[in-house]
């Protein structure tokens, strides 16, 4: 079975201070025109979007040079609201491992990644961090926790719509467009269950 888990771009949360999308029409075959084109303007951080190490960082990895396997791939999605301590992400941490999924974890419930729990995500070498919150870290203050997840490359995924998932293993595809040069990119986030 696949679950969408994206949000649909044109009615997507925007953080505060971000322009919002937006979706043009170019071309219109109700107009006299032969085809239908639309122009769309956007934030590459708006909806469920990744974020690359160039977000934070002036020497980091842009999209296109981040290895497409960090985005796909086996990805425990864990049920945890509030702040993650470090504890709590050593647990969340074991339960991927026994789960045969430790390299993708995803929080749903709003769980906020405090800058300790960043810290074992990854000493854990955990590859990407998603969450169903516009941002993963602390919403006062999420630089810290960026700073340590994106300044080990760990991808960030962000934005995601997880009512209703439940807790466990599954197989993730969100790969972002390949955009030269930028710090972040929208995707179509999917899980897969094996049935």
């Amino acid at each position: 079975m696949i679950i969408d888990i994206s949000q649909e771009v044109l009615s997507c949360a925007v953080y505060p201070g971000d322009p919002a999308p937006e979706l043009k029409a170019a071309k219109r075959t109700a107009d006299g025109d032969n085809y239908n084109l639309s122009e769309l303007t956007m934030c590459v951080h708006n909806g469920t979007h990744i974020d690359a190490p160039f977000h934070f960082l002036g020497d980091g990895k842009t999209v296109e040079k981040m290895p497409l396997d960090s985005f796909v791939g086996a990805a425990y999605v864990c049920r945890v609201p509030g702040d993650i301590s470090a504890e709590k992400a050593e647990e969340i941490l074991e339960s991927a491992r026994m789960a045969g999924a430790p390299e993708r974890i995803i929080i749903a419930d709003r769980g906020v990644v405090t800058a300790p729990a960043a810290r074992v995500f990854a000493d854990g070498g955990v590859r990407l961090v998603g969450t169903d919150s516009q941002s993963v870290g602390p919403e006062q203050a999420p630089m810290e926790v960026h700073l340590i997840l994106l300044g080990r490359e760990i991808v960030l995924l962000e934005g995601l719509v997880l009512d209703g998932v439940t807790e466990g293993k599954y197989f993730l595809s969100a790969a972002p467009l390949n955009l030269a040069g930028s710090d972040g990119s929208p995707c179509r986030a999917y899980l897969m269950t094996e049935d």
